[in-house]
């Protein structure tokens, strides 16, 4: 894990105290996706983990494939992944209604997102988000950090993927914003329930509404800690925001 961290000299200053200091911050690094030997992207993110996931993913999320099945090979080598796609691939649109009869306890929805705060990349920078997908909302199948939410998000749909997961049977949980972006890819892969700690969108919440996915923000179990302008504040009570999709979470 060493390799994603760098060490840099920095002057703390806290209340009317100035010293110099050494920090881990974390890296940037590269990752070009050629398709068919065409170049595709060049994307920022988080390399040396869950590489393979992340493009399977990437690639699902942006619909250029509909299912791993669809990649006939995927080579990682220098910081280039090296994509050949089966022919005849057409695009599936998103569902309208994702058809689930998954239902869970406002204490599932606690544990997973509190799963993904579990970060020691985090604690270490402050400077990723994390995505977990939880199988009933209990079972952890894969849980990933990266420098953008965005990325974090396809990891785990990749690792389902990948695994041949139920994504229909899944509940995903994130520490980023629930955009629309974030929100359609869900929606695409056919996740009936997201939280995350963060908050959400307007437009986040009309497509979750639209495509039957129960969106739940500020999720902040009692014990929390949240780092706010070089203070630590504690969530002395267990909170959470249901949007849409309530009927979802057993909260009795």
């Amino acid at each position: 894990m060493d390799n994603i961290f760098q060490k840099a000299d920095i002057t703390r200053v806290k209340d009317d105290k100035v010293a110099a200091a050494s920090e881990s911050i974390i890296k940037e690094t590269s990752l070009i996706i050629n398709i068919n030997g065409r170049r595709y992207n060049k994307i920022i993110t988080l390399l040396g983990k869950q590489e393979e996931e992340f493009v399977t993913g990437h690639l699902f999320s942006q619909g250029i494939i509909n299912k791993a099945e669809d990649i006939k090979s995927l080579n990682i080598k220098n910081d280039t992944a090296d994509v050949t796609l089966k022919e005849k691939i057409v695009k599936q649109p998103v569902k309208d209604k994702i058809k689930t009869t998954l239902k869970v306890t406002k204490e599932d929805i606690f544990n997973c997102v509190s799963a993904v705060l579990k970060s020691e990349i985090f604690t270490e920078t402050e400077a990723v988000h994390s995505a977990g997908l939880f199988l009933h909302g209990k079972e952890s199948v894969a849980i990933a950090e990266d420098i953008g939410r965005h990325h974090a998000l396809d990891k785990v749909i990749g690792t389902a993927l990948l695994q041949g997961i139920p994504l229909n049977e899944t509940v995903i949980a994130s520490t980023g914003r629930m955009a629309s972006e974030m929100v359609g890819k869900i929606c695409r892969a056919g996740i009936p329930i997201v939280a995350t700690k963060a908050a959400v969108t307007d437009r986040g919440v009309e497509l979750a509404k639209e495509h039957g996915v129960t969106l739940i923000g500020f999720v902040r179990d009692a014990g929390t800690t949240m780092n706010t302008d070089m203070s630590v504040r504690v969530f002395k009570e267990a909170v959470m925001k249901i949007y849409t999709g309530a009927k979802r979470i057993r909260c009795d």
